[in-house]
Order: structure tokens, then C-alpha cells, then sequence
């Protein structure tokens, strides 16, 4: 019958397209992995990523938590982190990561000069991605939170399509210019079958330290509309704070130097 036709050629097709893919195979050590992306820069991504790897960590004493800057261009993890130096090799030539917080961090910021540009082209730039997926010991890992470069680009299909990913939140504002490259962001982890586990609105409202009047700067509840329509949740609403600015800056997240307060 035709139906049964049609289902011997979507079989097919199914099987020629995944030839391409690469196989995935999870990290050594590492039980699941969440990736925090956004579609634009500048939204506050790497400052979420942090505080989020420090809030599962403290969370759950028990649980081991590891942070991968996969942003080879403009790794800040380490300065958020308060890390620098070399990574030392184990006997296997393995990375071993840097350490603070109690969060095991591995950068492209501890392998070169803190003012070096990295000046490389896409193959170069996919092999060191590479590396510091594979060529880390992370030891065992309850969760490894990787801090995607902003875009949809070839990082992010890599590493979407070589290792199994437990969820990716999306990092906006509430502007629309970040909407709508949040929402591409979203849409490009649905085609890699990555589920997004909602969205943060981040720098979300504004308060004059000195007569408390709230400002919306990039606009009010952007985000919360983009979750409606994408049918997904909003996990957090983060406002534009002076403290999670500094703290971030000056290498002490705010979850960690100031864990009781607002932010």
C-alpha cells in the first residue's frame, strides 16, 4: 500500500540523514550536562552561568558541579571565577581543571595571555572546543554547566550534536532585539532535539539605589511573552543590579559573597 510505502521511505531517509550526524557520547565522569546560551551577547549569560553552577552547588552539598566557558573568543570565566594559571596534566594528558567555590572550571582563558585575541579560524576554533569537551578529567560530576558563546552557530551545533545535553536555558532581556535572537536560539535546540528547560529574563527592571523607582530599561515582561508563545517557562527573573555586576567583576558571584541578599 502506499502508507506502507511512505513509511519505508521516511525509514530511509531518516537513516541517510543520520549517517551525517555524529555520534553522541557523554563525557567522562559527567552525569548531566545544562547548557546556558542566548542568542545575542551582552545579556548577562556568562554572570547567569556562574551563579547557576554556585546555586546547584549550594543547593545540594552533595552534588559535585563542574563549569565549562565554551566561549573560545571571550572566555570570562575566569575572571569570574577568580581563577588564573595553567591547567596541570595528569598521566593520561589530561586537563585537570582549575578550582574555587568548590566548582571545577575549565576555560580557553587559562591556556592563553589574559590580553591575547585569539585570532583563529573555524577549525581551529572547533578543535579546541574539542579538547575541552574531551581532553579534561572532570572526575565524577553530578552536573557540568557549559557557558555557550552567544549565537547558533558552529559551537553550539557541535557540541549539541557530539554530547548528550539533560536541558539548554536560554538567557534574554526583556528587548525585543534579544527576543528574537533568543527565540532563534530556542528553535535551534528544538531541531537538535536539546530540551530547553525554559528562559531566564534577565536585567529585567531597574531600582534607584537612593529613591527606589523602578525602571524598566530594556523594556517590561518581553521574555514572559516569548515563553507564552514558545509554550515554555520562565525559571527566573533577575533585576539590573549594581551587586551582581560588582560581585561578577571582582571574581565572588553573588550567590556565593551574598547569599542572603535580593539578588
Amino acid at each position: 500500500s502506499s502508507s506502507s510505502r511512505d513509511e519505508v521511505l521516511q525509514d530511509k531517509r531518516a537513516r541517510i540523514l543520520s549517517r551525517g550526524l555524529p555520534k553522541q557520547k557523554p563525557i567522562e565522569g559527567v552525569k548531566q550536562v545544562l547548557v546556558v546560551a542566548s542568542g545575542k551577547g551582552g545579556v548577562g549569560k556568562s554572570t547567569t552561568a556562574v551563579n547557576i553552577a554556585l546555586a546547584l552547588a549550594a543547593n545540594d552539598s552533595t552534588k559535585e558541579v563542574g563549569l565549562l566557558d565554551a566561549d573560545i573568543y571571550g572566555p570570562s570565566i575566569p575572571k569570574m571565577m577568580n581563577l588564573k594559571g595553567n591547567p596541570e596534566l595528569t598521566p593520561k594528558n589530561l586537563m585537570r581543571p582549575l578550582k574555587n567555590y568548590g566548582i571545577a572550571c575549565m576555560s580557553m582563558g587559562f591556556l592563553i595571555e589574559e590580553t591575547a585575541p585569539v585570532v583563529w579560524r573555524g577549525l581551529m576554533v572547533m578543535s579546541a572546543v574539542e579538547k575541552l569537551l574531551r581532553q579534561v578529567d572532570w572526575g565524577q560530576l553530578d552536573y557540568l554547566v557549559i557557558d555557550m558563546p552567544p549565537g547558533t552557530g558552529d559551537v553550539q551545533l557541535s557540541v549539541s550534536q557530539n554530547i548528550p545535553i539533560a536541558g539548554a536555558v536560554i538567557i534574554s532581556t526583556p528587548q525585543d532585539v534579544a527576543l528574537l535572537d533568543a527565540r532563534k536560539g530556542a528553535e535551534m535546540f528544538r531541531k537538535v532535539h536539546v530540551p530547553v528547560l525554559g528562559l531566564v529574563q534577565n536585567m529585567s527592571v531597574f531600582q534607584c539605589p537612593k529613591c527606589k523607582h523602578e525602571t524598566h530599561i530594556f523594556g517590561a515582561d518581553g521574555v514572559r511573552d516569548l515563553a507564552k508563545t514558545l509554550g515554555l517557562d520562565v525559571l527566573g527573573d533577575i533585576p539590573l543590579h549594581v551587586n551582581i555586576r560588582e560581585t561578577c567583576d571582582s571574581g565572588q558571584p553573588v550567590v556565593i559573597s551574598q547569599p542572603q541578599s535580593e539578588a
